[in-house]
C-alpha cells in the first residue's frame, strides 16, 4: 500500500485523451563485455553480458536525432506538425547551450515550437513524456516529442562503470485517436532522497552505495506503481507487460516480484544485463522493446526511476494500429544485434577517461 490518506484522485488524466503516435529506440552499436570491466578492476563476475559505448562521433544530440527520426518514420507525420521538442538527460554535451533546438532543427521542425533540456537523473525522459501529455491533451498542441537519452558516466573502477551505457528512445505524442498506443493514466511520486548526485565541475557522479535501494529505488517504483493501479482499480494481473528502471539486472525483478509481478510480465523490457543503463532512457527503451512485440489491446505498465529521487508511472494500451506501424523503422532488437565488440583500452578512449590533450 502507498502512504497517502485521502481518496482525492491524484493520477493524471489529460482533458483529451493522448497516446504515442510514433516510437523509437536508438543504442549504439560498440559493446564494452562486463568481463573486461572485471579483468582490469575486480578479476572478478561481471554483473552483466556487456554495455553499449557512444562512438567517438557520439553523443546525447547525434543519439537523439536517431531516436526522433525513427519516432517520426513510424508516426508518418510531418515534423512541421511538431510543436515541442523536449530532451531529457544527464549527460546533455552543452553546460550552457539547449540539445533541444539542435535535435529539433535536425530532424526537421518549425521554428514555431517549445525546445527545452529536461533533468532528473534517470527520469529526464519520462518528465519530459509526462510534459508532452500535458501539452497535447491540453489541446496547445497536437504532436510533441520526448526524448530520453545518455552516455551514461561512471567513475572507472565503481560499481557503476558496470552498466552506465549510451542510448535512448524517443516519443510522438498525439491525439488517442491517432495513436498506436493509448496513454491511459500516469502518476508521479517524488521525494528529497540523496541517492545518487554529482555537483558543479565534478566529472562522476556519487552514489549512495546500498541506499541507492530500499528508501530510493524501491520505495519510489513501489509508491508510483501500486498508487497508479489502486487508484485505476487493476491489479498485475491486469496487465500482459510491466517495465521498471533497470540500474541493474537484480533490481527490476525484485521490484516486480515485490508488486505481484511475474518474470513473464517483464522480461520482453529487462534490456540492461544486454545493453546496460541507459540512465534517462532506461525504461524508455524497455517499452519501445515491448511496443515491438505487443498486440492490440495488450496493457503495459511502465514505471521510470530518478534519482533525487523519483518515479514516473504510466498505463499504456496497445492499439490496433501498432502491428501496421512498427515497421516503419529499426527495432530495438535490431540495435541490439548490431554490434562491435570493444576492449577496454577502446572504452576509455571513446568515453575520454584517457585525456589526449
Amino acid at each position: 500500500m502507498t502512504d497517502i490518506t485521502h481518496t482525492e484522485k491524484i493520477i493524471n488524466k489529460p482533458a483529451r485523451p493522448v497516446g504515442i503516435i510514433g516510437y523509437g529506440a536508438y543504442i549504439p552499436r560498440y559493446r564494452l563485455p562486463g568481463s573486461e570491466i572485471s579483468r582490469i578492476w575486480s578479476d572478478g563476475v561481471s554483473p552483466v553480458k556487456e554495455k553499449a559505448v557512444a562512438g567517438l562521433d557520439e553523443d546525447v544530440i547525434t543519439m537523439s536525432i536517431e531516436a526522433a527520426r525513427n519516432a517520426l518514420a513510424r508516426a508518418a507525420i510531418d515534423p512541421q506538425l511538431l510543436r515541442a521538442v523536449w530532451v531529457g538527460s544527464e549527460s546533455h554535451p552543452y553546460a550552457v547551450k539547449p540539445t533541444s533546438t539542435i535535435v529539433a532543427e535536425a530532424v526537421g521542425a518549425s521554428a514555431h515550437i517549445q525546445a527545452a533540456d529536461w533533468e532528473f537523473a534517470c527520469k529526464a525522459g519520462s518528465e519530459a513524456l509526462v510534459a508532452c501529455m500535458g501539452m497535447v491533451g491540453s489541446q496547445m498542441a497536437n504532436f510533441a516529442l520526448a526524448i530520453g537519452m545518455d552516455t551514461a558516466q561512471a567513475k572507472p573502477g565503481d560499481a557503476l562503470e558496470y552498466t552506465a551505457a549510451s542510448g535512448g528512445a524517443a516519443f510522438i505524442i498525439g491525439p488517442a485517436e491517432q495513436a498506436l498506443a493509448t496513454i491511459d493514466a500516469q502518476y508521479s511520486y517524488v521525494t528529497d532522497t540523496p541517492d545518487f548526485w554529482r555537483r558543479a565541475y565534478q566529472k562522476y557522479p556519487e552514489h549512495g552505495q546500498r541506499f541507492t535501494g530500499d528508501p530510493a529505488y524501491f520505495k519510489h517504483i513501489v509508491s508510483a506503481a501500486n498508487t497508479l493501479m489502486e487508484q485505476e482499480d487493476l491489479n498485475p494481473e491486469d496487465f500482459k507487460y510491466a517495465i521498471f528502471h533497470q540500474p541493474n539486472e537484480k533490481f527490476p525483478g525484485r521490484v516486480a516480484k515485490q508488486l505481484g509481478f511475474k518474470p513473464e510480465q517483464i522480461k520482453d523490457g529487462l534490456l540492461s544485463p544486454v545493453i546496460g543503463n541507459t540512465y534517462a532512457g532506461a525504461a524508455l527503451v524497455g517499452l519501445t522493446a515491448v511496443l515491438d512485440i505487443a498486440a492490440p489491446g495488450d496493457r503495459i505498465l511502465v514505471t521510470s526511476y530518478g534519482s533525487g529521487a523519483g518515479s514516473d508511472a504510466f498505463i499504456i494500451t496497445a492499439q490496433a494500429a501498432l502491428p501496421v506501424k512498427r515497421g516503419g523503422a529499426l527495432s530495438t532488437q535490431d540495435y541490439i544485434a548490431r554490434r562491435t565488440e570493444i576492449d577496454y583500452a577502446t572504452y576509455a578512449r571513446y568515453r575520454g577517461i584517457i585525456a589526449v590533450k
